[in-house]
């Protein structure tokens, strides 16, 4: 027997009406804001994420899916969406368009990780971008958007986190500080820690080594070195979500993991999300097209895991509606009225009545057992005498009633009820 790898999981037909349940709000919620649906490869050239996501992040040095293609071409499975969508922005010459630009995407990503709890190697995300907008209105839309989403799935435990990790200038400012507080303790810190500390210094305060966070609880915060363009962005981004009426923290630990973040950065987290806490996170990213050979192009937004929406909802004890049964069982007691339950079934789908008839040729009893688990709210029994008549006996599951109904008029009898 050949297994699944692991870090991968099925989705199987029991549960995935939870998926489509979480992508059907996602959808609605981001329409709602105008964005629309973009889905780009699984797959992109190497260079895109190490320009793009960065190659000091975890995620381009140590998580990555590469491999060579059969021309020599080094080709990543998708680690993340929104490298991916700004090469599509730029390659389908969208810059010309409408502005701002507004983007989701639904699609699956891959990171070679130790899994977890809400977080396999194979993971799905709901993602959205918005493009052209250098505004403090513009971060607050997109948050707005992602605080509807979560609000609009039913979670209600979930804390919104803000931070801004400043722009370029005021930035290595801070990137000094903090390596002149860090420099004494190197030799107490993790490795990862010690790799970051000249290349990328603002990633050591996230770190999850217990060893090293006994320093970086005392780092310089990024809020102290502000320039004041970026002061100013960041305290009408607050005022904004103070008056659509959405509450939040500021947490100055907050860097996000991937290089292309600037100013603004957030994080929905949820006690029910497990030790990581994590159930969305997001930003502002302003450099990110221009690093990948575009003219500079404000940018902003978030990820959500669909894996772990669905770990927080199970926790928080949400309840999924379950989908429809099948409305219509059609049994069939011998050769012949198997094959009428067969076409009438057929007719039953044309007039938009999910229904199903007996495909193994088993007794009425074992059909009635099958449409049963199926939730059928109607059983439709045909025999030689119902063929006679030309009339099914119609069971209502729900009341064990019955009535004769003829065939020509079974679609009607069943809409009606």
């Amino acid at each position: 027997m050949i297994n699944i790898p692991k870090g991968t999981k099925d989705v199987l037909p029991s549960d995935v009406y939870k998926w489509q349940y979480i992508e059907e709000i996602a959808r609605k919620t981001a329409h709602g804001y105008g964005f629309s649906e973009i889905r780009t490869p699984v797959f992109e050239y190497t260079e895109l994420f190490q320009r793009g996501v960065g190659e000091t992040t975890d995620v381009v040095g140590k998580e990555m899916y590469t491999f060579l293609d059969k021309g020599g071409r080094s080709i990543t499975l998708r680690p993340e969406g929104t490298a991916g969508v700004a090469r599509a922005f730029i390659e389908n010459g969208l810059q010309g368009g409408a502005m701002p630009f507004k983007a989701y995407y639904l699609f699956s990503a891959y990171r070679y990780e130790r899994p977890q709890a809400g977080r396999l190697r194979e993971f799905h995300q709901f993602g959205a971008e918005l493009y052209g907008a250098s505004s403090p209105s513009a971060d607050a839309e997109v948050i707005a958007l992602a605080d509807g989403l979560l609000k609009n799935l039913g979670l209600r435990q979930v804390q919104l986190n803000l931070n801004s990790i400043g722009c370029p200038v005021c930035r290595a400012k801070y990137q000094e500080a903090l390596r002149d507080y860090f420099r004494p303790h190197l030799p107490e810190m993790c490795p990862d820690c010690n790799a970051r500390f000249e290349k990328n210094p603002m990633r050591m305060i996230d770190c999850k080594e217990e060893g090293c966070k006994k320093f970086t609880a005392g780092a310089p915060r990024m809020l102290d070195f502000l320039c004041d363009d970026c002061r100013a962005h960041f305290e009408e981004v607050q005022r904004l979500l103070t008056g659509a009426g959405i509450s939040y923290t500021i947490d100055p630990s907050i860097v996000r993991g991937l290089d292309y973040y600037s100013r603004t950065v957030f994080e929905f987290t949820s006690s029910a999300a497990g030790a990581q806490g994590t159930v969305l996170g997001g930003g502002r990213y302003d450099g990110l097209l221009s690093q990948l050979g575009a003219k500079p192009t404000p940018a902003v937004g978030f990820g959500a895991g669909i894996e772990r929406l669905l770990m927080v909802l199970d926790a928080e004890g949400v309840r999924i509606p379950s989908p429809a049964g099948v409305v219509c069982y059609l049994a069939g007691m011998d050769g012949k009225s198997r094959e009428k339950a067969f076409l009438l079934a057929e007719e039953l789908r044309k007039a938009g009545i999910s229904c199903e008839t007996d495909l193994l040729e088993r007794s009425v009893k074992a059909q009635f057992k099958y449409a049963d688990k199926l939730g059928a709210k109607f059983v439709a029994v045909i025999g030689e005498s119902e063929l006679e008549e030309g009339a099914a006996e119609v069971k209502d599951m729900r009341s064990s009633s019955s009535e004769r109904v003829k065939f020509e008029e079974l679609a009607q009898y069943i809409n009606e009820r």
